[in-house]
């Protein structure tokens, strides 16, 4: 659940807009309203050139800027932007622009520094204190982005219904960044209220009422109130699949509800559902195949992890996880395959190490089983009350072997 941060980040990329407020009525203007940016371009071009009259050569290049950014073509719009501004190094607009483009260059810190200046040119530029925002959430500074979105409030209190939805919404996703979840699902409520079909605005209120759940489980264990909160995450999901029947995330988030709740059924046709109309999402497979062994039932599982494999041959973790269902259905070749597997794709995965060592001490190899032991201790397994009790390893506790890689522990 955590890592849905980035799904907010690149929400942020595709809703930059260039900012400008062409007054002029030239053909240049025109067409860059119209979004015919090839258009845009040449008529932009043909004034910079001389060719026909403009009203303003800075508001040219400005124009030519945001219509190069349009057509993803950043370095000619950073090119124009600068033209601007050494033209005119008052004006805010250029920088915020190329402060955009910085953005959609995935350079928040150029960006910040571009609103910055923009801010400090023109202190009631609304928009520059929110595309900063977003740029202080791309780079995770969550308390300076909320800063900057209580600003747009404070400047535009009667926000349009769509700049409203935008600002309530990414300060929800700022707030969920600070773990502050009440005042997270606060803000996607007021991002519903602007914009009541947002079927994202109900999928990320659901994932904050589950987080919540979550915290409320580590210190009351599973309560009424968590199971209340899981209720209220889940009823969000309903929405937004109600909304848009084929929103996968949803689907795949409702999943994540069920197995909170114990419901696991309904958390299986939910990620089944997920790979229906993605049949390549592999952290559905995952998110299925663990929900099966809860239920002990370890074939399905093992068929969903060697599906994963089958997409992603190098996905260590799947092996590392069929190796485990293996190893639990008593097919110990297979498991030991399988964490081999693992340790060749991610030498570093201690517990296919000393699970290949318990393996092999089941089997009565205690030469081999000491020998992955030492490499499960060497890269970091230091559980060592667990391995002293684990009666796998019963076999080989006299050997001298084990007594030296136990020494002194």
């Amino acid at each position: 659940m955590r890592k849905r941060l980035f799904g907010f980040l690149v929400l942020i990329l595709c809703l930059l807009v260039a900012t400008a407020s062409p007054a002029e009525t030239d053909l240049c203007s025109q067409y860059l309203r119209q979004h015919e940016y090839d258009n845009a371009i040449q008529e932009c071009t043909r004034q910079i050139a001389g060719v026909v009259k403009t009203p303003s050569m800075v508001h040219s290049y400005l124009y030519r800027g945001i219509a190069y950014q349009s057509k993803d073509q950043f370095d000619l719009a950073i090119a124009d932007f600068d033209k601007a501004i050494n033209m005119d190094p008052n004006y805010a607009e250029a920088y915020n622009n190329r402060g955009n483009t910085y953005m959609l260059k995935s350079q928040p810190d150029e960006a910040i520094a571009d609103f910055g200046k923009a801010i400090t040119l023109k202190p009631k530029y609304d928009r520059a204190y929110f595309d900063r925002g977003q740029a202080y959430l791309l780079n995770k500074e969550f308390d300076k982005a909320i800063a900057d979105y209580n600003k747009v409030i404070e400047l535009s209190p009667d926000l349009p219904p769509a700049y409203s939805y935008e600002v309530y919404f990414y300060r929800a996703a700022a707030y969920e960044g600070l773990e502050k979840f009440d005042q997270a699902i606060a803000d996607f409520s007021k991002a519903i209220n602007a914009k009541p079909n947002s079927v994202i605005a109900y999928d990320h209120r659901g994932e904050a009422y589950l987080m919540q759940g979550q915290n409320v489980t580590v210190i009351l264990g599973v309560s009424q109130e968590a199971l209340e909160k899981f209720d209220q995450g889940i009823a969000d999901f309903n929405k937004a699949i109600e909304l848009n029947p084929n929103f996968e995330k949803a689907y795949a988030d409702r999943g994540t509800g069920y197995m909170l709740k114990g419901q696991k059924d309904k958390a299986i046709a939910d990620y089944s559902k997920v790979i229906e109309l993605n049949p390549k999402n592999l952290e559905a497979y995952n998110n299925r195949a663990r929900a099966f062994e809860s239920q002990q039932q370890f074939d399905p599982a093992i068929a969903d992890y060697s599906k994963i494999i089958e997409i992603d041959p190098k996905n260590s973790r799947a092996y590392f996880y069929r190796g485990v269902a293996y190893s639990i259905t008593n097919k110990l070749d297979r498991a030991i395959a399988d964490f081999k597997k693992t340790t060749d794709l991610n030498p570093k995965e201690k517990s296919a190490y000393y699970n290949l060592a318990c393996i092999y001490a089941t089997k009565n190899n205690v030469e081999e089983s000491c020998a992955w032991l030492e490499k499960a201790v060497v890269n970091g397994y230091d559980k060592w009350d667990n391995m002293k009790k684990d009666p796998d390893l019963a076999n080989i506790h006299d050997s001298a072997c084990y007594q030296k890689i136990t020494k002194d522990k």
